[in-house]
């Protein structure tokens, strides 16, 4: 199994973004008849299209700059990323999100939909680690976070 080098990472963080954005997209259009949940998925896509933009902009710093270093225990961090990027959310390169035919319902969409965001965020936290714009990955940690409460709120409403 190899590991990945910073700019892989960086691109996968870019890739996470944009399924995020094609999975909130399609959710949105599958829910339409239900307009609160279809302004959820909507302002959730537009989010990730804002996350993908960022990060776009530090995996572009970061081939600019010539970055080509490795953090103290690279190999741990690249086999963690390697197992995100193969779960069952990603599949690995190319395969993006699994089929969503098995989302029927508002309940299947959000407990997916918060599946995800715990996944990205685990992700982001890691990547945090390796690269120096901390500040900039905080942002968008904070604003995974902040997807994570609203999605648990709008279940929780579901659940009454």
């Amino acid at each position: 199994m190899g590991k990945y080098s910073i700019d892989e990472v960086m691109e996968m963080a870019v890739q996470t973004e944009t399924l995020g954005y094609q999975f909130y997209s399609s959710m949105a259009e599958k829910f339409k008849k239900d307009g609160g949940l279809a302004k959820l998925f909507t302002t959730l896509a537009s989010k990730e299209k804002t996350h993908e933009k960022i990060f776009t902009g530090l995996r572009d710093s970061v081939a600019k700059n010539g970055v080509k270093f490795e953090p103290v225990q690279w190999e741990e961090v690249s086999n963690y990323m390697r197992a995100f990027v193969e779960s069952e959310f990603f599949l690995g390169r190319g395969k993006a999100l699994p089929s969503m035919d098995h989302i029927k319902t508002v309940n299947d969409a959000v407990k997916f939909a918060l599946g995800f965001e715990k996944e990205t965020l685990l992700y982001f936290m890691e990547l945090r680690s390796i690269v120096k714009e901390k500040d900039v990955v905080d942002e968008v940690i904070n604003e995974e976070k902040s997807h994570i409460r609203w999605l648990d709120s709008y279940r929780a409403g579901l659940a009454k």
